[in-house]
């Protein structure tokens, strides 16, 4: 046991102004009306505090970076060839890898309101490195010229004055635009609150589960208050350290009588329970998320964590890409920076089923784009959206109905039924579209199988042993107009 820790024994609480207390030497600001020291760290001690920020930060650091470069048709394409992707998404400076450091920048911003990063760039103007620097290090000055530059105080203690350029400030919710406000210092008397019942319960366990205090019934008097002051101290020596816990023997007719408000009627837990609640709603997590279940139900809690990805991580996101768009890329880069959601919305195999099917059979998605999504590698033929109705490549679609339209004989007046007249024609763009797609796919394969024939039968609703009877009368190689001649002929005499 060293010479501190034998002398720290005999020290005054913190709220003790003697010269062995830290009152004096504590900042105002830092002091909550609980009489709770809170600060960002502190505040750490709370278990509920210690989960939110581990789930904005783990969270925010999980989510892939995508560097996007605009075309001119509307549409934009993944970029990872440039320097600003591999900054984000590979190694961000020489010590950490992109989980940890954002990770590190997410955790000051939700504890303190701000985050900062030395800029270390090349000849060239691309930044190279981001080294983070601790916010409690960081003091912003504002110039006569309304401009700002930054004080750092580095770990050997001497100070570093940086320009505007060579610092990357992330900043949460200001007042001024130029820093972040702190959200523990916001809500420092909550968690103050929350700290003092901590440290109420830890007292109240460590004296055995009751309540400390209490006062002695004496049916005489003592002779002088010396004797009382004796007594008193004998007492205390007799009820602690080594002999805490023994029998207490009193004499003279003494009684002792326990004093203190037990843990139900200062409604302990409720407090503990209300508290996590709180902390919650500060950060805006969830309250299931942080293991607090009193009010989750089966329905709510899918709900809920839409909602944390919606209305939380969302806004952090924005924070993120607006700043890194502003302050880390070039003017002449044209780039866009977006971190992707698609991992937090996946929900279970059958939701992800049921909007992969939607997306295929309503045309919005093609079935390589869905097979990428599922880390699967895509397959050759899949890259064409389906149409609605048929099923069939919108490319074969379009390209039969151009047929249909060159080929078709104007109409005639005649007697048909104009009902039935539709249904003709509808019928036999259905051929025609079918029949070039088939022929496209025979004249490719260049074979005539057991396959293909299966796969005409069912399309036209035929025997299979007409289609390979069919299937014999063709000649090779194979000619896809000659295919689809055919094939509409096969077709239409069904």
């Amino acid at each position: 046991m060293g010479l501190f820790t034998f002398i720290d024994r005999f020290r005054a609480s913190s709220s003790d102004r003697s010269p062995w207390g830290d009152f004096f030497f504590e900042p105002v600001s830092v002091r909550s009306a609980s009489g709770m020291r809170v600060s960002p760290d502190g505040a750490l001690r709370l278990a509920a505090v210690y989960a939110c920020v581990r789930i904005l930060s783990e969270t925010m650091a999980s989510l892939p970076v995508v560097v996007y470069r605009q075309r001119k048709d509307g549409g934009k394409d993944r970029v990872t060839d440039h320097w600003l992707y591999g900054l984000l998404a590979r190694k961000p400076n020489r010590f950490q890898n992109p989980f940890e450091w954002r990770e590190m920048l997410q955790g000051h911003l939700a504890l303190r309101g701000n985050a900062f990063c030395q800029i270390i760039a090349n000849p060239k103007g691309e930044i190279t490195e981001l080294m983070p620097i601790h916010p409690d290090r960081v003091r912003m000055e504002v110039m006569d010229s309304g401009d700002f530059r930054y004080r750092v105080r580095m770990q050997n203690g001497d100070e570093t004055v940086f320009p505007r350029g060579q610092i990357w400030h992330l900043r949460g919710l200001s007042s001024d635009g130029l820093m972040g406000m702190s959200p523990i210092e916001l809500a420092r008397e909550s968690l103050g609150m929350a700290l003092a019942a901590q440290d109420y319960g830890a007292r109240f366990f460590t004296n055995d589960a009751k309540p400390t205090g209490g006062w002695i019934e004496f049916p005489g008097t003592f002779k002088d208050p010396e004797a009382k002051r004796v007594f008193r101290d004998s007492y205390q020596a007799a009820q602690s350290g080594s002999n805490r816990g023994k029998v207490l023997v009193l004499e003279n007719g003494m009684k002792f009588h326990e004093v203190g408000v037990t843990n139900k009627d200062a409604q302990f837990l409720e407090l503990r329970k209300f508290q996590i609640t709180d902390i919650a709603r500060m950060f805006r997590v969830p309250p299931h998320m942080i293991a607090d279940l009193d009010r989750a139900t089966f329905s709510n809690i899918e709900q809920q964590s839409l909602e944390f990805v919606m209305h939380t991580m969302t806004p952090w996101a924005e924070r993120w890409e607006a700043s890194i768009e502003s302050d880390l890329m070039l003017d002449g880069d044209q780039l866009e920076v977006e971190f992707d959601f698609a991992n937090l919305m996946r929900g279970d195999a059958a939701s992800r089923s049921a909007y992969y099917q939607s997306g295929i059979q309503n045309g919005w998605l093609t079935r390589n784009e869905a097979r990428i999504a599922e880390n699967l590698n895509p397959l050759q033929g899949l890259d064409q959206p389906l149409r609605p109705l048929n099923m069939v490549e919108e490319e074969d679609a379009e390209e039969a109905e151009q047929e249909t339209e060159s080929s078709d004989p104007a109409p005639t007046e005649d007697e048909t039924d104009p009902a039935d007249q539709e249904s003709s024609l509808r019928f036999r763009k259905l051929v025609q579209s079918n029949s070039a797609r088939l022929a496209r796919r025979i004249a490719k394969k260049g074979s005539l199988g057991a396959n293909e024939t299966d796969l005409i039968a069912q399309a036209f609703g035929l025997e299979v042993s007409k289609v390979s009877a069919w299937a014999q009368l063709q000649t090779q190689p194979f000619e896809e107009a000659a295919l689809a001649a055919s094939l509409i002929q096969l077709g239409m005499n069904t």
